[in-house]
């Protein structure tokens, strides 16, 4: 059996050459975004062969933040799916055995140090279920949501009560764009900020994170206008064939008259389906409760909606027991 070595990357001079570039939450573009971006460190993990071949990586993005209720500094860290792996006939282990590895290995580094660690947006509902287990973390059922886009056209998919409201939008001035100047990314970024104020647990990135998304190819950002008004924004992802709606935020209150939380979806589904992806992604619909106004929001539009995990671990080990309890599957 080929011999396997787990390492940990602090620095985007350290990082082996041949990572896999494919999945965007995982590569070594999206690591050097959050090197560069305040309150952020990346940390790159990798199972390697002893001659250096990377057989599996994951970009764990660990974020400073304040509470003010009550007042003190800590560290969570976000990792954004399984990670990115060789092609199956190249792998000396399991995907969810070599994920294992690389979350066991960063856990028992930085775990402590770490108020929460959080893990989403998984390929698959069960993958790594033992793994996460052995290293005390606990699931939350959580809600998935994706269009597909290959199969049939967005105006197909979506309510005829939508379609209505945004095609009396358009004919009233309104219009969805991307973002091209710096005074479009000040907005674009005020409106973000101002939407999530409220939302504590909603970690949004400095300006800094969004500029150097601009400047990447695989990332597109959107604003919504009606007349002299930025009326909503959106934060879109494309890897591995696949569209991931990852941050937006509408003026819906403001503006009902236009409907701008509808626009700025709309367009980001429309967008992806001209552009030849497979499916677009919702990432963050929330609980799965069964009254959920966001999800019955993003379902209008012809999604697919599925029961996943989130998965958990506290440093704080009573907190952590108690948590695993009450969300005990």
């Amino acid at each position: 059996m080929t011999e396997l070595v787990t390492r940990i990357y602090t620095t985007g001079d350290q990082l082996p050459d041949r990572l896999m570039e494919d999945n965007y939450f995982h590569s070594p573009q999206l690591f050097a975004l959050c090197k560069d971006a305040p309150r952020h460190r990346p940390y790159m993990v990798t199972v390697e062969t002893t001659d250096g071949h990377v057989v599996s990586q994951m970009l764990t993005i660990v974020r400073r933040r304040v509470s003010w209720l009550p007042p003190y500094l800590f560290r969570q860290c976000r990792i954004l799916s399984e990670g990115a792996y060789a092609p199956d006939e190249q792998l000396p282990l399991s995907k969810d055995q070599l994920f294992g590895m690389m979350l066991t290995a960063w856990t028992r580094k930085f775990g402590p140090s770490m108020l929460y660690i959080e893990v989403s947006n998984l390929s698959q509902k069960m993958f790594g279920y033992k793994q996460f287990r052995d290293n005390r973390f606990f699931p939350v059922r959580w809600m998935s949501i994706h269009n597909s886009l290959h199969s049939k056209t967005p105006e197909e998919r979506i309510s005829k009560k939508k379609q209505k409201r945004i095609d009396r939008a358009y004919q009233r001035g309104a219009i969805t764009e991307e973002v091209k100047t710096d005074d479009d990314l000040k907005a674009f970024f005020s409106l973000l900020k101002h939407h999530n104020w409220l939302k504590p647990k909603r970690f949004i990135p400095n300006s800094e994170f969004f500029l150097g998304m601009r400047k990447q190819g695989n990332t597109r950002l959107f604003i919504t206008r009606y007349k002299d008004h930025i009326i909503g924004c959106s934060a879109v992802v494309y890897s591995q064939r696949q569209a991931y709606l990852w941050y937006a935020a509408y003026r819906r209150k403001s503006f009902a008259f236009v409907h701008p939380d509808e626009l700025t979806i709309w367009h980001v589904i429309k967008d992806a389906h001209e552009r030849g992806f497979e499916h677009i992604y919702f990432m963050d619909v929330g609980l799965p409760y069964s009254k959920n106004s966001f999800r019955d929001f993003i379902l209008g539009f012809g999604g697919k909606p599925a029961s996943t995990y989130r998965w958990f671990r506290c440093s704080l080990k009573w907190i952590n027991s108690l948590l695993s309890w009450i969300y005990r599957d």
